[in-house]
């Protein structure tokens, strides 16, 4: 057999049993694409059973209030996924009269759609012959072929696309796209992959140049930015004061704590000698207890998060800012650290 006829039929022999797989409906399909996007199988899975039992069809998804879906999102990063999301189904329900569309041309004139999620949404749904390239297909590729080109570089990108075009099988191209990528996600690992029983190491480049462990070989591009965050925890009974967070910066639209981000990691003296806090606080600001620091790594920042409870302070206010009952935080939603501060505090 040839290459792909082995990956298919290693696939049919040892595939896991998703739920998506067992549908042609291109708007599961694109759910579970999208919660799957740079989130693994057994993280996002959860997500996905909540998502489609609470928006059993893309109509109930598009008349949610985004604050419904990042709540329900919460925990699972990336959230500009699902603000993304809720704007296709919007605009599936206006153009497609809420019938999610399941032809690559259609698709990828969608919000949140790329070249990957349209190709994966048309074969699966439609077997349309478009080849799907993810992060498995790349690896498979570049070690099987022995392609050393970056598969973040623009000349990369186009030689990879090429290579996986070739080799689909355009009878059963959904098949085939489903075998390939856990092909890549089961067996052809980017670490400890298991090219002892690998049905195509014969032929395989890297398996016989012992050089498995350097494909694929991707650019460093993405410069990691430091960040200082200084939550301030004010109560007033069962009543606690939050921030609802601007749509130009991470975690947009979501709610966490009145904030001063700083440079660096200052005392707490000279934190609280701030402009910024004296012109919210004054300068008889007392603080009660302040939290160990707590880091927080999202893709392309490093956060350092730390919380200051202030005793009884009167505080001027800030057109972000709103008072929530306590019982009602859990209703929030709230980026994943601001959860775990909270969580102990008020027994969430």
């Amino acid at each position: 057999m040839n290459f792909t006829d082995e990956v298919v039929q290693w696939y049919l022999n040892n595939k896991r049993n998703l739920p998506w797989r067992n549908t042609a409906d291109p708007y599961v399909i694109w759910l579970s694409e999208i919660i799957l996007q740079q989130t693994r199988v057994e993280q996002g899975m959860p997500y996905f059973y909540r998502f489609l039992e609470k928006y059993p069809d893309v109509s109930s998804f598009a008349a949610a209030h985004e604050d419904e879906i990042l709540k329900l999102w919460q925990g699972l990063g990336y959230y500009s996924r699902g603000r993304n999301m809720l704007k296709t189904a919007r605009l599936v329900k206006e153009l497609h009269n809420g019938r999610f569309p399941d032809s690559y041309n259609e698709l990828i004139k969608l919000k949140g759609i790329g070249e990957y999620t349209a190709a994966a949404i048309a074969s699966f749904a439609a077997n349309e012959a478009k080849a799907v390239v993810d992060g498995n297909v790349y690896r498979v590729l570049a070690r099987y072929l022995g392609i050393y080109e970056p598969i973040n570089s623009t000349g990369g990108k186009k030689t990879f696309q090429q290579a996986a075009d070739d080799f689909l099988n355009k009878k059963m191209p959904g098949l085939h796209n489903q075998a390939m990528m856990e092909f890549g996600a089961m067996l052809c690992k980017p670490k400890n992959p298991a090219c002892g029983i690998c049905p195509v190491r014969m032929g395989c480049v890297a398996f016989n140049t012992n050089a498995v462990a350097a494909l694929p070989v991707k650019l460093k591009t993405v410069k990691v930015r430091e960040r200082f965050f200084n939550y301030f925890l004010v109560t007033n009974g069962d009543t606690v004061l939050m921030n609802k967070r601007g749509d130009k910066d991470i975690w947009a639209n979501m709610f966490d704590l009145p904030m001063v981000e700083t440079s660096s990691l200052l005392t707490l003296t000279t934190l609280l000698k701030q402009p910024e806090v004296l012109a919210v606080f004054g300068d008889d600001i007392k603080a009660a207890e302040i939290s160990p620091v707590h880091k927080h790594i999202l893709t392309h920042q490093r956060l350092f998060v730390r919380l200051i409870k202030i005793e009884n302070q009167p505080l001027k206010t800030h057109e972000n800012w709103v008072k929530i009952n306590v019982q009602n935080l859990p209703e929030l939603a709230l980026p994943k650290i601001i959860f775990i501060l909270l969580k102990n505090i008020f027994n969430l």
